[in-house]
């Protein structure tokens, strides 16, 4: 016992070098973990046949609140998958800022074209915070009619019976329950970089942590009980925040509620559709994160493919003796069949492109992914649109010259 507290004394660094070797390679055991929780959770949750509610009790009506900015290729049939959805009792309420927005004209067309589908156009907005989605859909929000609100962006797709698999995941203890992010088939590199991103990496977080019961709830595609959200003042309390879908969710598990993933992936059907615009997006995706959760600064880094492969092989050649090239291409190889295997799951069927191709956007994504996070942190303005924002720790956003002034 003497001689290990001197040798203790006398070399402190090799204490401190086996620490973070045992850290290291902890941490890679606990990544695999939720490789395996993402793969069973997902076959086991993702694409179930959707069960008709109790014909004993009424179908619980729906307020779609549909936020709109501009207008795109796809903008059209993606808004038309609303009106031909086969729940029985919802109504569709779109949110354009500017009167004089081309996205206008287009819900008109669509409103005229599905006549018995209750819907109205919400314009001009309202400033009750920096958040321009909120600004955006509150009006719609305050005139909604039902006690079940589906907050739900341009660019996502429905299936007809997607509104019906929502609502029957929300059992009595579940507050909210939104979809995970995936995509639509598209052709072109940046539409098979997306799919691979939405369908490993974004898909492992999001099923571990919704298994977990972490918070995970991202806003794009996302149903919820208005009642609690009138209890912390309306979805105008969430304004400050550019995340606000983390907030939402937290408030509601503050509560004592419940959320869950439905067994539809929310189909993203963007008509722009490039490598910049998405590796964008990622990044403000990591700047949000950061400032939500510092503690993402470290961490984050640490489950990508590359990182921690490389800090496992030189923890398990300090630890084992084990020849650490040889552990780094075993790591990626089965890194990278998990990663075909789970976005097979996703995708509930056959691939839109190419194994080869499956390669080049999974090697690119994982080679970018470190450096999007490394770019986040350097420069950790946000821009939204035509607008700019910082964050303050907490999350609390403050727009950079700001567009609407109160």
């Amino acid at each position: 016992m003497l001689d290990l507290l001197t040798l203790r004394l006398k070399y402190p660094m090799i204490y401190t070098v086996y620490g973070f070797a045992i850290f290291f390679f902890v941490f890679w055991c606990g990544i695999w973990i939720v490789h395996l929780i993402a793969l069973f959770y997902g076959k086991y949750r993702l694409h179930r046949k959707v069960k008709p509610l109790s014909t004993d009790e009424p179908y619980p009506g729906v307020s779609i609140l549909k936020p709109l900015m501009g207008t795109d290729p796809h903008l059209v049939s993606n808004l038309e998958t609303f009106f031909t959805m086969t729940y029985p009792m919802y109504e569709i309420l779109f949110c354009v800022e500017d009167e004089k927005d081309p996205a206008v004209d287009v819900v008109n067309a669509l409103i005229a074209k599905y006549p018995k589908t209750p819907s109205r156009v919400f314009l001009g907005g309202s400033t009750v915070g920096v958040n321009p989605k909120i600004n955006n859909i509150n009006k719609a929000y305050e005139a909604s009619s039902y006690d079940l609100i589906l907050i739900s962006d341009s660019g996502i797709r429905m299936k007809e019976d997607t509104l019906l698999d929502m609502v029957t995941h929300l059992t009595e203890t579940t507050g909210i329950v939104h979809q995970m992010p995936f995509t639509s088939d598209r052709n072109g590199f940046a539409a098979i970089l997306e799919k691979v991103y939405f369908g490993t990496a974004q898909s492992r977080m999001y099923l571990g942590a919704d298994f977990l019961g972490v918070n995970c709830h991202t806003g794009m595609s996302t149903l919820m009980r208005k009642p609690v959200l009138e209890e912390r003042g309306g979805l105008k309390m969430f304004g400050c925040y550019l995340a606000e879908d983390f907030f939402i969710a937290k408030a509601f598990l503050d509560k004592g509620w419940k959320t869950a993933i439905s067994s539809q992936p929310a189909l993203q059907n963007s008509g722009i559709c490039d490598v910049n615009s998405f590796q964008a997006r990622l990044t403000r995706w990591a700047k949000l994160r950061v400032a939500m959760l510092p503690i993402v600064i470290f961490f984050e880094p640490l489950s990508e493919c590359m990182v921690i492969g490389a800090c496992a092989a030189w923890a398990a050649s300090l630890l084992f003796r084990w020849e650490p090239l040889v552990f780094y291409l075993i790591h990626v190889l089965v890194w990278f069949l998990c990663d075909w295997m789970l976005l097979s799951i996703v995708q509930n069927g056959s691939l839109p492109f190419k194994r080869f191709d499956f390669i080049i956007g999974w090697l690119f994504r994982e080679c970018s992914g470190p450096y999007l996070f490394l770019l986040a942190l350097c420069h950790p303005e946000i821009k939204w649109r035509n607008r700019v924002f910082k964050l303050t720790w907490g999350g609390i956003a403050q727009e950079v010259k700001p567009r609407i002034k109160c």
